[in-house]
């Protein structure tokens, strides 16, 4: 610690003291990163960093539509409008169904099972039956799969796609206040 004193001379010459302040003497602060060679989202979050979209040529395939992606348990959601198409998953547990997950009802399962022979029901849901179907990751053919599934996205397959259930409630909500204003 070091102690400052103020003096101010009066115009006897006497030195009077106004006030101490006591000063503590900091340990040097750690460095901090250039913020100007990070990228727009570490400057937003430093501490939180991301990972790897998984499957990033699905990503690519479909990078001329308006797409929105969102973290969903643990996976990456890929919306567009306000339809799910995709789930891309890439977790340790279980493997078995990692892959290209697909927004569907059970309508289309059969007319889409025809179009890509390796997909299957989701083994995490049980024997319940579900809208999503995957595009397993350890098929042959799942790259392939998963551009032609792209493909379908980009051409607006009607069998690709569901809105959420939270999503139909607001959707519902907004047309009803639309047609009140009318």
């Amino acid at each position: 610690m070091c102690k400052e004193y103020m003096r101010i001379a009066t115009s006897c010459g006497s030195i009077l003291r106004i006030r101490s302040l006591d000063l503590k003497i900091d340990a040097m602060r750690k460095p901090h990163p250039n913020k100007a060679f990070l990228t727009p989202d570490d400057r937003i979050f430093p501490g939180k960093q991301r990972k790897a979209v998984p499957y990033a040529f699905v990503m690519d395939a479909l990078a001329d539509l308006p797409t929105e992606t969102r973290i969903m348990f643990g996976c990456l959601a890929v919306y567009l409008g306000d339809k799910i198409v995709l789930i891309l998953r890439e977790r340790r547990d279980p493997p078995a169904d990692n892959g290209v997950w697909i927004a569907t009802t059970e309508e289309h399962h059969e007319s889409l099972a025809r179009d890509f022979p390796s997909m299957r029901s989701i083994q995490l849901f049980g024997d319940k039956i579900t809208g999503w179907q995957v595009l397993p990751a350890d098929a042959p053919d799942f790259e392939q799969a998963a551009l032609h599934a792209c493909e379908l996205i980009v051409a607006r397959d009607p069998r690709i796609g569901k809105v959420p259930k939270s999503r139909q409630k607001s959707v519902a909500r907004r047309a009803a206040e639309t047609k009140r204003r009318s």
